[in-house]
């Protein structure tokens, strides 16, 4: 009868006989790893179009001698991050000319701090909804856990309810309650190494940037020396 019992009960049958928080629990596990994976899978094709978009512009600027040669590149990578970049630095670059024609004394230190705040903007930009694949990870074991405490008291009330610890009326609120963790689980493990899959390769592609960063703020300084 035990065995019977098991085989025949599948993982979704133990959730539809569960009660009502239970269930919220479950389906808020299952949204929540829906989301993941549309995060994981959106910045995956992201990140791949961004490295071979910096890896192009880094090839490039190595043939900038000029500002016409900046405009060139801002305008070849207008939607991706070199261009925006580039554009902004121009759009700056212009501004320190038009007002210091002859030079200012710190207007190195102004665009070397103006590119650093882009850079680091930039990549928080890259880094956005991380903190969701993060906060699942670990909201994911505990939201599973406290289903399992709330299914075993309604477990152990039936129990004495029924006035009795029999091995077939036990198993079956057991395997109710167990049944978040195990989703909880299923859900927070991916959404771990998606997080930190993600944070690598932003990390790689946030040392391209620098380096195309340091590349366009050595020719503006060259443009700025005159």
């Amino acid at each position: 009868m035990f065995e019977n019992m098991f085989v025949g009960n599948s993982m979704w049958h133990l959730v539809r006989q569960s009660d009502a928080v239970s269930k919220l629990v479950v389906f808020s596990l299952f949204v929540m790893s829906i989301v993941c994976w549309t995060i994981f899978i959106a910045k995956l094709i992201l990140l791949h179009l961004r490295k071979k978009d910096m890896q192009r512009a880094l090839d490039y600027i190595n043939t900038v001698r000029s500002v016409e040669d900046l405009v060139t590149l801002s305008n070849h990578f207008t939607n991706a991050i070199p261009g925006r970049l580039t554009a902004s630095v121009l759009v700056l670059l212009k501004q320190i000319i038009e007002k210091c024609p002859d030079g200012c004394p710190d207007e190195w230190e102004v665009v070397q701090y103006y590119i650093e705040q882009e850079v680091d903007q930039l990549v928080a930009n890259e880094s956005s909804y991380l903190s969701f694949l993060s906060t699942s990870a670990g909201v994911a074991p505990l939201l599973g856990l406290f289903g399992t405490v709330w299914g075993l008291v309604h477990a152990f009330i039936r129990i004495s309810e029924k006035q009795a610890a029999d091995i077939t009326v036990v198993a079956p609120g057991i395997a109710e309650a167990l049944i978040t963790t195990l989703v909880g689980l299923i859900v927070a493990i991916p959404a771990f190494i998606m997080y930190n899959y993600l944070s690598n390769q932003i990390h790689k592609l946030e040392r391209d940037i620098i380096s195309f960063a340091d590349k366009v703020g050595f020719l503006v300084r060259q443009i700025l020396r005159g």
